[in-house]
Protein backbone atom coordinates (compact mmCIF):
# COMPACT_ATOMS: atom_id res chain seq x y z
CA UNK A 1 0.00 0.00 0.00
CA UNK A 2 2.75 2.41 1.00
CA UNK A 3 5.64 1.53 -1.59
CA UNK A 4 7.14 4.06 -2.82
CA UNK A 5 8.26 5.24 -6.67
CA UNK A 6 10.22 3.36 -8.60
CA UNK A 7 14.10 4.90 -8.40
CA UNK A 8 13.56 6.62 -11.84
CA UNK A 9 10.48 7.73 -10.89
CA UNK A 10 11.38 9.17 -7.58
CA UNK A 11 15.06 10.56 -8.86
CA UNK A 12 12.86 12.33 -11.89
CA UNK A 13 10.35 14.34 -9.49
CA UNK A 14 13.41 15.37 -7.22
CA UNK A 15 15.48 16.47 -9.82
CA UNK A 16 12.16 18.58 -11.31
CA UNK A 17 11.70 20.03 -7.39
CA UNK A 18 15.15 20.85 -7.54
CA UNK A 19 15.00 22.53 -10.90
CA UNK A 20 12.11 24.37 -10.28
CA UNK A 21 13.60 25.63 -6.76
CA UNK A 22 16.86 26.90 -8.36
CA UNK A 23 15.05 28.94 -10.76
CA UNK A 24 12.80 30.81 -8.08
CA UNK A 25 15.89 31.32 -6.08
CA UNK A 26 18.35 34.44 -6.24
CA UNK A 27 20.20 34.53 -9.47
CA UNK A 28 17.37 32.47 -11.40
CA UNK A 29 15.54 33.07 -13.45
CA UNK A 30 14.31 36.41 -13.47
CA UNK A 31 10.73 35.52 -15.27
CA UNK A 32 9.93 32.18 -12.70
CA UNK A 33 11.09 34.70 -9.81
CA UNK A 34 8.14 37.27 -10.63
CA UNK A 35 5.61 34.59 -10.73
CA UNK A 36 2.33 34.01 -8.41
CA UNK A 37 -0.66 31.91 -7.93
CA UNK A 38 -2.71 34.45 -9.55
CA UNK A 39 -0.24 35.00 -12.78
CA UNK A 40 -0.07 31.31 -13.24
CA UNK A 41 -3.68 30.39 -13.39
CA UNK A 42 -4.13 30.66 -16.92
CA UNK A 43 -1.00 28.50 -17.80
CA UNK A 44 -2.29 25.79 -15.32
CA UNK A 45 -5.63 26.00 -17.34
CA UNK A 46 -3.99 26.39 -20.65
CA UNK A 47 -1.93 22.79 -19.61
CA UNK A 48 -5.03 21.10 -18.08
CA UNK A 49 -6.85 21.37 -21.31
CA UNK A 50 -3.65 20.58 -23.65
CA UNK A 51 -3.70 17.43 -21.75
CA UNK A 52 -7.08 17.05 -22.81
CA UNK A 53 -6.01 17.78 -26.68
CA UNK A 54 -3.35 15.23 -26.64
CA UNK A 55 -5.61 12.45 -24.58
CA UNK A 56 -8.45 13.19 -27.66
CA UNK A 57 -5.09 12.97 -30.44
CA UNK A 58 -4.34 9.61 -29.37
CA UNK A 59 -0.67 10.44 -29.50
CA UNK A 60 1.27 9.30 -26.47
CA UNK A 61 4.28 10.76 -26.94
CA UNK A 62 2.68 14.42 -26.93
CA UNK A 63 0.37 13.24 -24.07
CA UNK A 64 3.77 12.55 -22.22
CA UNK A 65 5.34 15.88 -22.54
CA UNK A 66 1.91 17.54 -21.76
CA UNK A 67 1.43 15.95 -18.63
CA UNK A 68 4.97 16.90 -17.50
CA UNK A 69 3.57 20.45 -18.82
CA UNK A 70 0.79 20.19 -15.95
CA UNK A 71 2.96 18.53 -13.47
CA UNK A 72 5.33 21.32 -13.48
CA UNK A 73 2.68 23.87 -12.90
CA UNK A 74 1.49 21.58 -9.92
CA UNK A 75 5.51 21.96 -8.38
CA UNK A 76 5.73 25.37 -9.16
CA UNK A 77 2.61 26.30 -7.53
CA UNK A 78 3.81 23.95 -4.43
CA UNK A 79 7.22 26.15 -4.35
CA UNK A 80 5.40 29.19 -4.35
CA UNK A 81 3.75 28.07 -1.08
CA UNK A 82 7.09 26.39 0.23
CA UNK A 83 8.66 30.02 0.24
CA UNK A 84 6.76 31.52 2.23
CA UNK A 85 6.40 28.41 4.88
CA UNK A 86 2.48 27.69 3.71
CA UNK A 87 3.06 24.08 2.52
CA UNK A 88 5.38 21.95 0.56
CA UNK A 89 5.43 19.62 -2.71
CA UNK A 90 5.37 16.73 -0.12
CA UNK A 91 2.49 18.12 1.71
CA UNK A 92 0.97 17.72 -1.55
CA UNK A 93 1.84 14.07 -2.16
CA UNK A 94 1.42 13.03 1.20
CA UNK A 95 -2.45 14.82 1.24
CA UNK A 96 -3.65 13.49 -2.14
CA UNK A 97 -1.92 9.76 -0.64
CA UNK A 98 -3.79 9.61 2.35
CA UNK A 99 -7.07 11.02 0.64
CA UNK A 100 -6.64 7.92 -1.79
CA UNK A 101 -6.42 4.80 0.92
CA UNK A 102 -9.05 7.10 2.63
CA UNK A 103 -11.90 6.89 0.10
CA UNK A 104 -10.44 3.12 -0.92
CA UNK A 105 -11.52 1.25 2.06
CA UNK A 106 -12.59 -1.41 -0.01
CA UNK A 107 -8.63 -1.78 -1.44
CA UNK A 108 -7.17 -0.58 2.30
CA UNK A 109 -9.49 -1.07 4.84
CA UNK A 110 -11.84 -3.64 5.58
CA UNK A 111 -15.25 -2.31 3.55
CA UNK A 112 -16.77 -4.05 0.39
CA UNK A 113 -17.55 -3.01 -2.82
CA UNK A 114 -18.21 -5.13 -5.79
CA UNK A 115 -18.95 -2.59 -8.21
CA UNK A 116 -17.90 1.06 -9.38
CA UNK A 117 -21.34 1.97 -8.61
CA UNK A 118 -20.58 0.88 -4.91
CA UNK A 119 -17.41 2.15 -4.87
CA UNK A 120 -18.78 5.56 -6.35
CA UNK A 121 -21.37 5.90 -3.23
CA UNK A 122 -19.00 5.17 -1.05
CA UNK A 123 -16.83 7.74 -2.62
CA UNK A 124 -19.08 10.30 -2.38
CA UNK A 125 -20.33 9.33 1.98
CA UNK A 126 -16.82 9.38 2.77
CA UNK A 127 -16.26 12.98 0.90
CA UNK A 128 -19.04 14.05 2.66
CA UNK A 129 -17.96 12.95 6.33
CA UNK A 130 -14.59 14.65 5.06
CA UNK A 131 -16.25 18.31 4.54
CA UNK A 132 -18.35 18.03 7.60
CA UNK A 133 -15.72 17.17 9.83
CA UNK A 134 -13.51 20.21 8.32
CA UNK A 135 -16.55 22.58 8.56
CA UNK A 136 -17.76 21.19 11.34
CA UNK A 137 -20.86 21.02 10.28
CA UNK A 138 -23.51 18.82 7.60
CA UNK A 139 -22.16 20.56 3.79
CA UNK A 140 -25.48 22.33 2.52
CA UNK A 141 -25.54 19.97 -0.42
CA UNK A 142 -23.59 17.89 -2.31
CA UNK A 143 -22.91 20.05 -5.36
CA UNK A 144 -20.64 22.24 -2.94
CA UNK A 145 -18.05 20.28 -3.92
CA UNK A 146 -18.10 21.27 -7.65
CA UNK A 147 -16.84 24.35 -8.89
CA UNK A 148 -18.60 27.25 -9.70
CA UNK A 149 -15.91 28.52 -11.58
CA UNK A 150 -15.24 25.65 -14.44
CA UNK A 151 -16.36 25.93 -17.74
CA UNK A 152 -20.22 26.08 -17.70
CA UNK A 153 -20.21 22.09 -19.87
CA UNK A 154 -17.41 20.32 -17.68
CA UNK A 155 -20.05 21.88 -14.44
CA UNK A 156 -22.91 20.02 -15.67
CA UNK A 157 -21.03 17.07 -16.52
CA UNK A 158 -20.04 17.20 -12.94
CA UNK A 159 -23.23 17.97 -10.91
CA UNK A 160 -24.65 15.29 -13.21
CA UNK A 161 -22.48 12.93 -12.52
CA UNK A 162 -22.71 13.75 -8.72
CA UNK A 163 -26.37 13.30 -8.27
CA UNK A 164 -25.99 10.06 -10.68
CA UNK A 165 -23.82 8.57 -7.87
CA UNK A 166 -27.46 8.56 -5.13
CA UNK A 167 -29.73 7.22 -7.72
CA UNK A 168 -30.84 10.46 -8.99
CA UNK A 169 -30.38 9.71 -12.71
CA UNK A 170 -32.29 9.15 -16.35
CA UNK A 171 -32.29 4.64 -16.31
CA UNK A 172 -30.88 4.91 -19.73
CA UNK A 173 -29.55 6.85 -22.54
CA UNK A 174 -33.28 6.77 -24.34
CA UNK A 175 -34.81 8.27 -21.43
CA UNK A 176 -32.68 11.18 -21.41
CA UNK A 177 -33.09 11.34 -25.53
CA UNK A 178 -36.65 11.74 -24.87
CA UNK A 179 -35.82 14.47 -22.41
CA UNK A 180 -33.71 16.31 -25.32
CA UNK A 181 -36.52 16.30 -28.10
CA UNK A 182 -38.40 17.33 -24.98
CA UNK A 183 -36.82 20.53 -24.44
CA UNK A 184 -36.08 21.10 -28.23
CA UNK A 185 -39.91 21.22 -28.43
CA UNK A 186 -40.09 23.83 -25.61
CA UNK A 187 -37.16 25.70 -27.36
CA UNK A 188 -39.72 26.28 -30.16
CA UNK A 189 -42.30 27.29 -28.41
CA UNK A 190 -40.22 30.04 -26.18
CA UNK A 191 -39.15 31.03 -29.72
CA UNK A 192 -42.30 31.34 -30.77
CA UNK A 193 -43.86 33.07 -28.23
CA UNK A 194 -41.14 36.13 -28.89
CA UNK A 195 -39.89 35.62 -24.97
CA UNK A 196 -36.16 36.21 -25.13
CA UNK A 197 -35.40 35.63 -21.04
CA UNK A 198 -37.69 32.16 -21.50
CA UNK A 199 -35.71 31.17 -25.14
CA UNK A 200 -32.47 31.68 -22.89
CA UNK A 201 -33.64 29.64 -20.13
CA UNK A 202 -34.94 26.55 -22.28
CA UNK A 203 -31.98 26.41 -24.50
CA UNK A 204 -29.90 26.34 -21.14
CA UNK A 205 -32.05 23.08 -20.06
CA UNK A 206 -31.57 21.73 -23.51
CA UNK A 207 -27.52 22.14 -23.49
CA UNK A 208 -27.91 20.24 -19.71
CA UNK A 209 -29.64 17.65 -21.23
CA UNK A 210 -27.28 17.25 -23.72
CA UNK A 211 -24.54 16.77 -21.56
CA UNK A 212 -26.43 14.41 -19.73
CA UNK A 213 -27.12 11.88 -22.55
CA UNK A 214 -23.19 12.35 -24.06
CA UNK A 215 -22.57 11.21 -20.12
CA UNK A 216 -24.74 7.66 -20.04
CA UNK A 217 -23.41 7.36 -23.44
CA UNK A 218 -20.54 7.12 -22.19
CA UNK A 219 -18.78 10.55 -23.59
CA UNK A 220 -17.17 13.23 -21.89
CA UNK A 221 -19.08 16.12 -23.92
CA UNK A 222 -16.28 18.46 -23.35
CA UNK A 223 -14.36 16.27 -25.54
CA UNK A 224 -17.07 15.78 -27.98
CA UNK A 225 -17.63 19.36 -28.17
CA UNK A 226 -13.67 20.29 -28.74
CA UNK A 227 -14.27 17.55 -31.54
CA UNK A 228 -17.55 19.25 -32.93
CA UNK A 229 -14.77 22.38 -33.02
CA UNK A 230 -12.35 21.49 -34.60
CA UNK A 231 -14.58 19.54 -37.40
CA UNK A 232 -15.92 22.80 -38.02
CA UNK A 233 -13.11 24.20 -38.36
CA UNK A 234 -11.84 21.79 -41.16
CA UNK A 235 -14.68 22.82 -42.88
CA UNK A 236 -15.08 26.03 -42.99
CA UNK A 237 -11.09 26.58 -44.04
CA UNK A 238 -12.09 24.40 -47.16
CA UNK A 239 -14.72 26.82 -47.58
CA UNK A 240 -12.66 29.86 -47.14
CA UNK A 241 -9.59 27.98 -49.14
CA UNK A 242 -12.10 27.20 -52.27
CA UNK A 243 -13.32 31.00 -52.33
CA UNK A 244 -9.75 32.20 -52.31
CA UNK A 245 -9.37 30.22 -55.03
CA UNK A 246 -11.90 32.48 -56.67
CA UNK A 247 -10.62 35.35 -55.34
CA UNK A 248 -12.67 36.12 -53.19
CA UNK A 249 -13.57 35.98 -49.05
CA UNK A 250 -16.45 34.49 -46.96
CA UNK A 251 -17.63 38.19 -46.71
CA UNK A 252 -18.06 38.64 -50.43
CA UNK A 253 -19.91 35.50 -51.14
CA UNK A 254 -23.06 34.33 -51.18
CA UNK A 255 -24.57 31.50 -48.52
CA UNK A 256 -25.05 29.33 -51.52
CA UNK A 257 -21.20 29.44 -52.62
CA UNK A 258 -20.33 28.75 -49.19
CA UNK A 259 -22.65 25.55 -48.20
CA UNK A 260 -21.50 23.80 -51.68
CA UNK A 261 -17.81 24.39 -50.80
CA UNK A 262 -18.87 23.26 -47.15
CA UNK A 263 -20.89 19.72 -48.83
CA UNK A 264 -17.85 19.51 -50.63
CA UNK A 265 -15.68 19.31 -47.49
CA UNK A 266 -18.73 16.65 -45.53
CA UNK A 267 -17.80 14.54 -48.97
CA UNK A 268 -14.18 14.80 -49.00
CA UNK A 269 -14.60 13.67 -45.32
CA UNK A 270 -16.25 10.44 -46.11
CA UNK A 271 -13.92 9.48 -48.98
Amino acid sequence: MDQPPDGDAAAAFARLVALIARLRAPGGCPWDREQTHRSLRPMTLEEAYEVLEAIDEGDDSHLAGELGDLLLQVVFHAQIAAEASRFTVADVIRAVSDKMVRRHPHVFGDQSATTSGEVLRNWEAIKRAEQKERHEREPASMLDSVSTRIPAVMEAFQIATKVSRVGFDWPDAASVLDKVEEEVREVRAAVASGDDAAASAEVGDLLFAVVSLARLLGEDPESALKAANRKFRRRFQHVEEGLRGRGRSPAESTLEEMESLWTDAKRRERE
